[in-house]
């Protein structure tokens, strides 16, 4: 009796292995997954000098133009301290300047400089043979099912078509 109340509730304990039928087996899922796309990542950055937390904020600038620091971590899901971090490392290398913006004195904006985007671009050039790596494994046409579903699941109604 003991053994069949044990294997019960062990049953449904999370894990990260294929086949678990958790509650937590998507969120470790997706977990492992993005520790996996994030290894990819870093190693199309790495020889260009730069880390993800400084992509994902160049991401941003591109996409957005200037930024006020304080939208960056909100994007980029760092606190005040880690993004002035990387604003200061993206500033030292060039790739990112900071401005005053009109009417406040104390809010400055960072913009992406044309180095930055020139780096951008060739980060992009880098990851392709990178990208298809990641996705080997999958069969023609999942990859972009892939990217579909998880587009849907990351921003709900709010993804575009």
């Amino acid at each position: 009796m003991t053994a069949d109340r044990t294997s019960r509730n062990t049953a449904s304990r999370a894990t990260d292995r294929p086949g678990d039928a958790s509650p937590f087996a998507l969120g470790l899922l997706l977990r492992r997954a993005h520790w996996r796309a994030a290894a990819v990542m870093s190693e199309a950055l790495r020889p260009l000098g730069i880390e993800l937390r400084h992509f994902a904020v160049l991401i941003v600038l591109v996409d957005r133009g200037p930024t006020m620091q304080r939208d960056l971590a909100a994007a980029t899901g760092s606190d005040k301290a880690g993004i002035m971090r990387v604003v200061d490392d993206l500033e030292r290398r060039g790739l990112a300047v900071r401005k005053a913006v009109p009417g406040d004195r104390r809010v400055r904006a960072v913009e992406i400089t044309p180095k930055g985007v020139e780096l951008f671009d060739a980060v992009h050039v880098a990851a392709v043979p990178l990208a298809e790596r990641l996705v080997a494994e999958l069969e023609p046409g999942e990859p972009e099912k892939l990217t579909e579903l998880l587009t849907r699941f990351a921003y709900g109604e709010d993804a575009e078509a």
